[in-house]
């Protein structure tokens, strides 16, 4: 874990735009996230493994394994934020890169730090 936030310091990721010039993906921090799913706002895709969702979870989150991850199954709702989250922040990277070469237009928010720093921030969660 340590090395994870070392790397995530010395290499911060940087909103990218998708093809068209259309979409981004950005990171936002927990509060955020929190406030977003609090108030209903927010669609969460977990990109994590089952047995890593089972342990723990966000509330009403859509698992959506980064093993097997399908962009179809991402449920599109131009009323709500879209956010992925990962463990610790770098799978949903890859996650939100897939969604844009799937054809995905909109923003895509990362939770800065994935479900441990949701946990730190006092964000719920279901066992």
């Amino acid at each position: 874990m340590l090395l994870c936030t070392l790397i995530r310091r010395l290499f911060p990721a940087a909103p990218s735009a998708d093809q068209t010039g259309t979409g981004a993906i950005r990171q936002i921090d927990p509060a955020t996230a929190i406030e977003l799913q609090a108030s209903g706002k927010a669609v969460i895709v977990d990109v994590r493994e089952p047995h890593e969702h089972a342990a723990g979870h966000i509330p009403g989150a859509i698992l959506n394994p980064l093993s097997s991850f399908d962009p179809s199954r991402v449920p599109a709702d131009p009323a709500k934020h879209l956010v992925f989250h990962c463990q610790g922040g770098m799978r949903c990277g890859s996650a939100a890169e897939r969604m844009m070469t799937a054809g995905h237009t909109g923003t895509i928010n990362r939770l800065r730090g994935g479900f441990a720093a949701w946990v730190n921030a006092g964000g719920p969660v279901e066992r």
